[in-house]
């Protein structure tokens, strides 16, 4: 089947996939490398100047210790209750948690520390420590974990903060270990950045969590959200509000502030990335490791890769760092199996004979498949002209790829509930307004289908003008539909492609409802607006699929997800009523709501009785969960006082030759360590429990939170953490209903 040029113009800021292929020549060299005793955790690598002189590749391992290579103070280690020698290599240094490290950073944290503090988190504890002096500056219990940290300034905040996002929430320490930041987040965190987002001279906090989004927060305000279609694993700031990111199924790309520059998508997972001027122009390039080994460096601008390397592991990390200590800045990557290899940028000779290279052979490349495309083009034509002017056309027929010249594709979008045969979808319809057939349609659109692209090939004996494709967003989120047809004849062996995006609205998944006895929702959500009731009107226009749409504000849908009801209603002073017994739509919907109008601070209040309730079991839980484990706590002290009783017992009948007696206490010792390892298996599920009832408190902060806008929002989510450690389940609930703690 041959495919005939476009019929119409794709949209110009359609997201562009790269090919991996586009190889360019190098522009790094590679300086050293070494091979370290160690394996080492993906994306637990950094480098610190822990003496405030030389660099140091300090690593997380997979035996719960901190490696610090340090190849330029041999001998000047002191001892440590934490800090050890390396037996296997003297360049390093260990560092004893005694926990799985789930995050790792290096940075300044005191004002009147000369080096770098070394900062290590687990799921229990977050652990800053001196390297230098050997000696902690502070650990601290983190009950939401740490699973991903920063180092930096934020916001207003004086003081340098250690910022750690873990079970739905965000934490900040400052020098001395107290707790200057903490507010909540959608879901887990697993990526950490700080940047000037808003261009004010101030770092803002961007976070990367398991529920798809990118979020930045002003110190505790959220001021804006992109959606991605996977987890966010990693985030690196690259100049100005431009920064990079990698997700879960592969794919990395670059943001400036909420537009998306450009991403691609490989089969590897991008283990960590890193923002490194490889040609010196002063523009950084974005390097990524990859599971597979493969080191790259793609072009900010356009991702377009100029520079790649392979290691025969899996990338750990990617730092940067004058290792060699020339005054020279070096790129560094790591792998898994202890491999690292430093990289600095061609000498000026080299690079300029290499640019100039480079941008021939792009040259050379682009014209050479701007011809290929045009001689395809031609022979397109000719062959069609032939079959045309031998052809003995019957009445209604089309030869070969001849269709008439005014040839549309009409799209619709509609509502389908759901039927004995059929789940509740939404229907997008692709057809022609003449005799023509749809021979193919291909459709992208992120987080829709499998592998983000879907291709309907209707069969030789279903071919028409009509496609039907169904389609079911899992989230309520806009969605750009990018569609591409096939059109020609019935006996068309040629086809013309047509282009056209068509944007799925941001909540589709709801049908007006036809059903006037249906139970009402128990929850709801009012607020006023100072707007006209036509404002809101074009809102639900432009952001529902209503097939007639509405000239009211008093509208009520089913959801075709949960079959539960949504209305909406505005009364004539402007207050608005949002009934559904779903907080997280009633969330959306107000936010989506005073973004459409321009609303800065909105207050609100609101009653879910039946969310409200599971919230209160959920925190009866955390009490019992607490309890349990303190009692657990002093349990396996007293064990292991008797153990160790016990042990001295039997070493002193074995030293006295008293056999029985010595027999008799090690076979009391193997049941009091069988014991141990018993409540040791209890706590650990009781803190697992503990920790999933944790996040479901968090998630209801940020839950209420979502309810409000702006002011209003960040002082909810204070008040609900006030109420929480002052143990005063009632002021949160009237917090969460209220707004506000005051009666």
């Amino acid at each position: 089947m041959t495919v005939l040029p476009p019929k119409t113009e794709p949209e110009e800021d359609r997201i562009r996939f790269k090919s991996d292929n586009q190889g360019q020549a190098s522009m790094l060299v590679p300086i050293f490398t070494l091979k370290l005793n160690h394996k080492i955790n993906p994306r637990m690598v950094t480098v610190g100047k822990f003496d405030g002189l030389h660099p140091c590749l300090t690593a997380a391992t997979q035996a719960g210790k901190v490696f610090i290579h340090n190849p330029h103070g041999r001998g000047q280690r002191k001892a440590a209750h934490r800090l050890s020698q390396s037996a296997q290599d003297s360049d390093i240094s260990l560092l004893n948690i005694n926990q799985a490290v789930s995050c790792l950073a290096a940075g300044t944290l005191g004002p009147s520390t000369a080096g770098h503090s070394l900062l290590v988190g687990s799921q229990t504890n977050l652990l800053a420590y001196d390297v230098h002096d050997n000696s902690d500056i502070f650990y601290r219990e983190v009950t939401d974990g740490a699973n991903a940290i920063v180092l930096g300034k934020l916001g207003d905040i004086p003081s340098p903060l250690a910022i750690i996002g873990g079970n739905c929430a965000l934490q900040g320490f400052d020098y001395e270990g107290n707790d200057q930041f903490w507010t909540v987040t959608g879901d887990n965190v697993r990526s950490l950045v700080l940047c000037d987002f808003t261009g004010d001279g101030k770092n803002e906090l961007l976070v990367g969590s398991e529920d798809f989004d990118i979020r930045v927060f002003r110190e505790d305000e959220l001021v804006s959200e992109m959606a991605e279609n996977e987890t966010v694993t990693s985030l690196c700031h690259m100049h100005g509000s431009r920064f990079g990111y990698a997700l879960a199924n592969g794919t990395v790309g670059v943001y400036d502030r909420t537009a998306r520059y450009w991403r691609i998508k490989s089969k590897n997972h991008a283990m960590s990335i890193h923002a490194f001027d490889l040609n010196a122009d002063g523009v950084v390039e974005l390097i990524t490791g990859w599971s597979n080994g493969k080191i790259d460096a793609r072009s900010d601008r356009t991702g377009e890769v100029i520079f790649k390397d392979n290691f025969s592991s899996s990338v750990a990390g990617v730092v940067e760092g004058d290792y060699r200590m020339d005054g020279q800045v070096q790129l560094i990557c790591a792998s898994v199996e202890g491999e690292v290899r430093g990289y600095l940028p061609a000498s000026k000779e080299m690079k300029g004979n290499l640019m100039d290279t480079s941008v021939e052979q792009d040259l050379i490349r682009e014209l050479s498949q701007r011809k290929q495309n045009l001689l395809l083009e031609l022979r397109n034509y000719e062959e069609n002209t032939k079959a045309t002017a031998g052809a003995v056309l019957s009445e209604g027929d089309t030869q070969m790829g001849v269709i008439p010249a005014n040839t549309q594709l009409q799209t619709a979008l509609s509502v389908k509930a759901a039927t004995e045969s059929q789940k509740a979808h939404i229907e997008l319809n692709i057809s022609t307004p003449n005799e023509t057939i749809i021979r193919a349609v291909l459709i992208f659109a992120e987080g829709i289908f499998e592998g983000e692209s879907h291709v309907v090939h209707p069969s030789a004996q279903n071919l028409s003008g009509c496609v039907r494709v169904p389609i079911v967003p899992p989230k309520d989120i806009p969605v750009d539909l990018h569609i591409k047809a096939f059109v020609g004849g019935k006996s068309s062996t040629q086809f013309h492609v047509f282009e056209i995006t068509r944007q799925l609205p941001r909540f589709s998944m709801y049908n007006l409802s036809t059903n006037p006895t249906a139970a009402q929702p128990t929850g709801r959500v009012t607020f006023n607006i100072n707007d006209r009731p036509q404002r809101v009107v074009m809102w639900l226009n432009q952001n529902f699929l209503l097939p007639e749409g509405t000239d009211t504000p008093d509208v009520c849908f089913t959801s075709l997800r949960q079959g539960g009801l949504l209305s909406v209603s505005m009364q004539s002073n402007g207050e608005i009523t949002l009934k559904t017994d779903d907080i997280d739509l009633a969330g959306d919907l107000i936010q989506s709501l005073a973004s459409f109008l321009a609303i800065d601070d909105l207050q609100a209040e609101a009653d879910f009785p039946g969310y409200f309730e599971e919230v209160r079991a959920t925190l009866t839980e955390v009490d019992d969960f607490h309890s349990v484990h303190q009692k657990l706590t002093a349990a396996m002290a007293d064990h292991s006082n008797h153990i160790r009783n016990m042990l001295v017992q039997a070493e002193d009948a074995r030293l006295m030759g008293d056999m029985p007696t010595m027999k008799k206490r090690y076979i009391e010792l193997y049941d009091l360590n069988r014991d141990l390892i018993n409540e040791y298996k209890i706590r650990s599920n009781n803190h697992n429990a503990l920790i999933s009832c944790l996040k479901s408190v968090n998630q209801a902060i940020q839950r209420a939170g979502r309810l409000r806008v702006g002011k209003p929002k960040n002082q909810v989510i204070t008040a609900c953490r006030d109420a929480i450690k002052s143990n005063n389940v009632n002021a949160l609930f009237k917090v969460m209903r209220a707004g506000t703690a005051s009666s």
